[in-house]
C-alpha cells in the first residue's frame, strides 16, 4: 500500500503525508534561516498553517490488526483532522469483547480492511470538537461506542455516539457498560419483556454479558436468577453478584439441574450467550409461554431450533444483536445506555471488572478471555 493510500484508510487527506514531513523538516527552530526576510516570510506561512501542523505531528499509540491472527502490535499514529461534527476523545479505558477477537480472526459479522485498530467501546474525556458539535464541550467525560479504532490513546467519534458519564461513575466502571450492560437490558426488558418475580436462566453467567444479566435481571427488574457455568468458583462469583441460584453444567445435565430448582416448572426467560448443546438444554428448560433470547455463541457452535419445540410449549426463540440497533433503531440503543449509566449513578447495578492490561498488554488480555480465564468484563488502561 503506497503512503498516500494508507494516509486515506486512516480517515486522512490526502496532504498528510505532505503536512508530516514540513513537521520534520520545515519546524521554526530547524528551518536554517540565513535572512531575516526569508525568516519572517518563513514564520508568516508556519503561522498560517500552524494548526494544520501541529495536528499532523500530534501522535497517539494505538493497537494495530495487521494481519489476521497474528498477535496485535503498538504503533503510534498521526492524529486525525476532525469532520464538523466529530469529537476527539482521549480514551482513558477500553472493553474488550469476544467481537473485537473475533474481527481480530476474521470471523466477525463485519469485516474490517487490514490495517485496523479493535476496540469499540470506551471512556474518556473530550479533547476537541468539530465544528458542528453542540453536545459535549472540551473537558466532558464521556462514554463511546464506536465499530473499531477504541484501543488507542485517541478516539474519533460522532458526537451522537457519546454519552456524559454521570458524577460519581468511574471511567473504568463506565468502560464496562456499553456492550454488556447494553446487550442486557435489551435482551431483558425490550426483547423478553422479562416481569418481576419470573424466573431468569443465565448461561455463560460469570461472564461480562452473564454477570451483566444477573446484576439486570436480579438488581433493576426484580427477577429471580438461576446462572450456569462452567466451574464452581464462576458459580459462587454469580451468586454473589445477586444470583439465587446456580447449576455447574460441566458437572451434569443442565436441564435436570434447572428442573430441580424449579420443581419441574422451567424458567420463563433464558439468556444464552454459549450455543451449541448449552442453548438446547436451555431451550427444554423454558415454562409454558417462555422466551429465550440468543446473545452469542462462546462455545463456538451454532445450534439449530427445533421448531416443534417452540409449538409444544408455546415459546419463543428471540435474537439480540445489540450493535445492529444503532443503525435500525437508534432511540432504542441510546436508551439501552442511557439507562445504564442511570443504574449505574443509582448504584442499583455495579460493573465487575475482573482484569485491567495495559495497551502494550493487549495480546495477553486477548488471551485471558479466548482461554476462558476472565470473569466479567475486561479493560484495557491507557494511563
Amino acid at each position: 500500500m503506497t503512503a498516500p493510500l494508507a494516509g486515506l484508510r486512516w480517515g486522512l487527506g490526502p496532504g498528510w503525508l505532505l503536512r508530516l514531513k514540513r513537521c520534520r523538516r520545515s519546524a521554526p527552530w530547524d528551518l536554517g534561516i540565513r535572512s531575516s526576510a526569508s525568516g519572517k516570510e518563513l514564520l508568516g506561512l508556519f503561522s498560517l498553517n500552524s494548526d494544520i501542523l501541529l495536528q499532523s505531528c500530534r501522535n497517539y499509540q494505538a493497537v494495530l490488526c495487521t494481519e489476521l491472527t497474528k498477535p496485535l502490535i503498538i504503533r503510534n499514529l498521526p492524529s486525525p483532522s476532525l469532520q464538523p461534527h466529530e469529537v476527539r476523545v482521549g480514551v482513558r479505558y477500553c472493553g474488550v469483547n469476544f467481537a473485537d477477537i473475533l474481527a481480530c480472526k476474521g470471523l466477525y459479522q463485519k469485516k474490517h480492511c487490514l490495517p485496523f485498530t479493535p476496540g469499540m467501546e470506551f471512556s474518556g474525556m473530550v479533547m476537541e470538537t468539530g465544528a458542528n458539535v453542540s453536545t459535549v464541550q472540551e473537558g466532558d467525560r464521556v462514554i463511546g461506542v464506536t465499530g473499531t479504532s477504541a484501543m488507542a490513546g485517541e478516539c474519533v467519534a460522532d458526537q451522537k455516539m457519546l454519552w456524559p458519564i454521570p458524577e460519581g461513575v468511574s471511567y473504568e466502571e463506565a468502560a464496562a457498560l456499553p456492550v454488556s450492560y447494553g446487550t442486557a437490558i435489551l435482551a431483558l426488558d425490550h426483547r423478553a419483556h422479562t416481569q418481576p418475580g419470573e424466573t431468569v436462566l443465565v448461561t455463560a453467567a460469570a461472564g461480562a454479558t452473564g454477570l451483566a444479566a444477573i446484576d439486570v435481571a436480579a438488581n433493576v427488574l426484580k427477577a429471580k436468577v438461576i446462572a450456569a457455568a462452567g466451574s464452581d468458583y464462576k458459580c459462587n462469583l454469580a451468586l454473589q453478584k445477586g444470583a439465587a441460584h446456580s447449576v455447574n453444567y460441566t458437572q451434569g445435565s443442565l436441564k435436570e439441574g434447572v428442573k430441580k430448582l424449579t420443581d419441574n416448572r422451567g424458567v420463563n426467560v433464558v439468556l444464552d450467550a454459549v450455543g451449541g448443546d448449552i442453548f438446547k438444554e436451555a431451550l427444554h428448560s423454558l415454562a409454558w409461554e417462555g422466551r429465550i433470547v440468543v446473545v452469542g455463541f462462546a462455545g463456538g457452535a451454532i445450534p439449530s431450533v427445533p421448531a416443534n419445540l417452540l409449538l409444544l410449549k408455546n415459546v419463543s426463540a428471540l435474537g439480540v444483536f445489540w450493535g445492529r440497533y444503532r443503525e435500525e433503531d437508534f432511540p432504542v440503543f441510546s436508551s439501552s445506555l442511557s439507562s445504564a449509566l442511570w443504574y449505574c449513578q443509582e448504584r442499583r447495578i455495579q460493573p465487575h471488572v475482573g482484569a485491567v492490561f495495559k495497551l502494550e498488554e493487549v495480546n495477553e488480555a486477548f488471551s485471558r478471555v479466548t482461554q476462558r480465564k476472565s470473569t466479567g468484563k475486561v479493560v484495557i488502561s491507557m494511563q
